[in-house]
């Protein structure tokens, strides 16, 4: 088989992947929002739309750039099946994301390849099949598994999983590109230390961190490119 009719058989794919895309973002779109009017509706208690507006735009407003961010930012990455399947499913930062890119790396596909395609599409469909599973045995054993749970001694385990997660995902990249990592990692940290409720707005903080990285990138390919 030629490149010229693999492309082609690509192009098909991703063409049946956006049709299949659409069309369960939009199933899944009109029952997240159509679930709870329907019960309104059925129990008598609907609220005040103007109000329920203006709740949902102030709410809106505020995850506006982060929603364009992850998707400018993980898109490339995930390519259309993945990302189709990722907001679909959710918990795109703590599951699928690392998922993804540890499929990926295992594999030796890169970022914009059909192999990357396939690779994050599986992966994440795989991760998806599997948090269901394990949110299906986590609610049939919630009660026996109770006071494991809430035992005083496993607390800071559950608190630091997903930064344990992710400064382990991290590592591997800061440590094949320090230049690039160094300045964006201690600015960053600093200003997580000195305002500890950004933690909760990290999704907004990728923006200018990735900024920075990128103008350390630009000013130490302008400085190689010198010399």
């Amino acid at each position: 088989m030629t490149e010229n009719e693999k492309n082609q058989i690509f192009e098909k794919y991703n063409d049946r992947t956006h049709v299949y895309g659409r069309i369960a973002c939009s199933i899944a779109l009109i029952l997240l929002l159509g679930a709870p009017f329907l019960m309104g509706a059925y129990l008598g208690v609907m609220p005040d739309l103007g109000i329920l507006l203006k709740g949902f735009l102030a709410v809106g407003l505020v995850y506006l750039v982060s929603c364009i961010a992850e998707y400018l930012i993980y898109t490339p990455m995930l390519g259309a099946g993945g990302s189709y399947l990722a907001f679909i499913t959710g918990n795109l930062i703590n599951m699928k994301i690392p998922c993804a890119v540890s499929s990926r790396d295992i594999v030796g596909a890169k970022t914009g390849t059909p192999e990357n395609e396939i690779v994050s599409t599986l992966s994440i469909a795989t991760s998806s099949l599997v948090t269901i599973l394990v949110l299906f045995a986590g609610v049939m054993l919630l009660i026996p598994l109770q006071p494991i749970l809430q035992s005083p001694v496993l607390q800071p385990a559950f608190d630091n999983v997903v930064p344990a997660l992710f400064g382990a995902l991290a590592f591997k990249y800061f440590r094949g590109n320090m230049k690039i990592a160094a300045l964006p990692l201690l600015i960053m940290s600093a200003l997580f230390i000195a305002v500890p409720t950004l933690t909760g707005s990290t999704s907004f903080m990728i923006i200018p961190s990735g900024a920075i990285s990128i103008g350390v990138a630009y000013l130490l390919f302008r400085k190689s490119d010198k010399k």
